[in-house]
């Protein structure tokens, strides 16, 4: 069973940049990864260097009626309908992802009814996917979630290795982590880590150390012009990142690869 690895944070920390290095990195391994972006920023097509060209395609699954109303028996945005609950959904990795550099990418988008837990075709078609990518397949599973884990239930957290959270020297950013790490503890993930990202000086490492807990934090990225530059001309931060900023990503990948499995495999197979 492939790694499977939810990664968040408040928006801006730069996650987004974090799970695409984590997934080129995860090709560079041989492994088969699956990237899903279930932010509704929707961000992670870019930061896996997708252009605008090879992004144009991309329809969130949330937009695609036709799929939803086929798989789950309702029409969308139609109330007092009986629908699928369990609709099949074993395909739709494999034949509705965009591949880049070895990365197949899908984009689950925002749901748009009556709150994030509704049981409308929409969600029960995206949740339904995600207990099948973290429960069934093989795959390298990484999955850019917002910091609501809108997305996840605790089905899915079964299968869940790690769930990583990306923090800025900021209170905020803290305060986030905090809210993450409490809620995935309440749907039953059981790992939990965090990176720091937009590390500019001692004082912002210092910060960082003495606000997270040590045996969680992984390290810190500098603040880069670096991943600027690269965010700002739409290529991938594997082609330019230089072999200090690579040296501390590919570091950071071995210590989640080693913490995922430092503990038994939450059960997987039944949700």
């Amino acid at each position: 069973m492939g790694l499977k690895l939810a990664v968040s944070g408040k928006g801006g920390v730069g996650k987004s940049t974090v799970a695409a290095m984590f997934a080129h990195l995860a090709v560079a391994d041989q492994q088969r990864v699956l990237a899903i972006d279930a932010d509704p920023d929707a961000n992670l097509a870019a930061a896996l260097g997708m252009s605008a060209e090879e992004r144009r395609p991309i329809v969130p699954l949330a937009q695609r009626r036709a799929l939803i109303e086929a798989r789950t028996g309702a029409k969308v945005r139609q109330y007092g309908q009986i629908f699928k609950l369990n609709p099949d959904v074993a395909d739709i990795a494999e034949q509705e992802s965009a591949e880049f550099r070895g990365v197949h990418l899908l984009v689950l988008g925002a749901i748009k009814a009556g709150g994030s837990g509704c049981a409308c075709p929409e969600s029960v078609l995206l949740r339904a996917l995600l207990v099948d990518v973290v429960l069934y397949k093989d795959d390298c599973v990484i999955l850019d979630m917002e910091a609501g884990l809108e997305h996840l239930g605790r089905a899915t957290a079964q299968g869940v290795d790690l769930m990583l959270v990306v923090v800025e020297p900021g209170q905020r950013a803290i305060e986030t982590a905090t809210a993450v790490r409490r809620m995935a503890g309440e749907i039953g993930i059981r790992r939990f880590a965090v990176v720091g990202n937009k590390v500019a000086d001692d004082a912002d490492r210092r910060f960082l150390e003495q606000n997270v807990p040590l045996a969680e934090y992984l390290g810190s990225l500098p603040l880069s012009e670096t991943i600027r530059r690269a965010d700002r001309d739409g290529v991938p931060l594997m082609d330019v990142a230089g072999p200090e900023l690579l040296s501390l990503f590919r570091q950071m990948w071995v210590q989640v690869k080693e913490r995922a499995a430092a503990l038994p495999a939450a059960p997987r197979g039944a949700a």
